[in-house]
């Protein structure tokens, strides 16, 4: 995975509460077993009218929206337990997704594919949004290390958690496996104390 240290970037919005898995990625899209290609239909349905042309009302489609930040409303990922959801974000090119709550099994589809999911206040996720609906050059500091976000040349800033190991895993861009890896030398010096080799 790669690293992830600090992120400023635009954002785009989305105003919507309780997107399910099946909105971010439709399980018509779901056949694909590797993790390529699933951005071209991500928010599928609601980027593209049933005839296929773009719906050009959908903050994504607007040309004034960019970056790698969504925020979006309360309750994000909810539904079924589909990796493709993450998948399809982080094909997109979002780094990150802003909500004021996280449905449990995506926070950690996201995590383990290098998607930081920030939970944030009710308040605070208004006024990002509004802001950014306000002025859509507006850019977006995150800091991992502190686990701070906020908006960039102001004093609008909200802390935010994340689980230890996840944070460790992010900022060194590891999966499990990588993550362990990193711990050869003390997994073998503890074998070589306790007779284990």
């Amino acid at each position: 995975m790669e690293k992830f240290t600090t992120l400023i970037s635009h954002a785009v919005p989305l105003d919507i509460e309780n997107i399910d898995t099946d909105q971010i990625i439709p399980a018509r899209f779901l056949k694909a077993t590797d993790r390529t290609g699933f951005g071209d239909n991500v928010f599928r349905d609601w980027r593209f009218t049933k005839e296929g042309d773009l719906n050009t009302s959908f903050p994504l489609n607007n040309p004034e929206y960019s970056g790698h930040i969504l925020v979006a409303g309360d309750n994000f990922g909810c539904g079924s337990s589909r990796e493709h959801a993450a998948w399809a974000l982080a094909d997109y090119g979002f780094k990150v997704v802003v909500s004021s709550f996280f449905a449990d099994i995506f926070k950690g589809n996201a995590l383990n594919n290098g998607i930081l999911p920030i939970q944030v206040s009710e308040g605070f996720l208004r006024t990002l949004l509004d802001q950014i609906h306000q002025n859509p050059k507006l850019r977006l500091k995150v800091d991992l290390e502190p686990q701070t976000i906020g908006i960039e040349g102001s004093d609008e800033i909200a802390e935010f958690d994340i689980d230890p190991y996840k944070k460790t895993c992010l900022i060194n861009g590891y999966d499990d496996i990588e993550y362990l890896l990193s711990l050869k030398d003390e997994i073998e010096a503890f074998e070589v104390q306790k007779n284990y080799l």
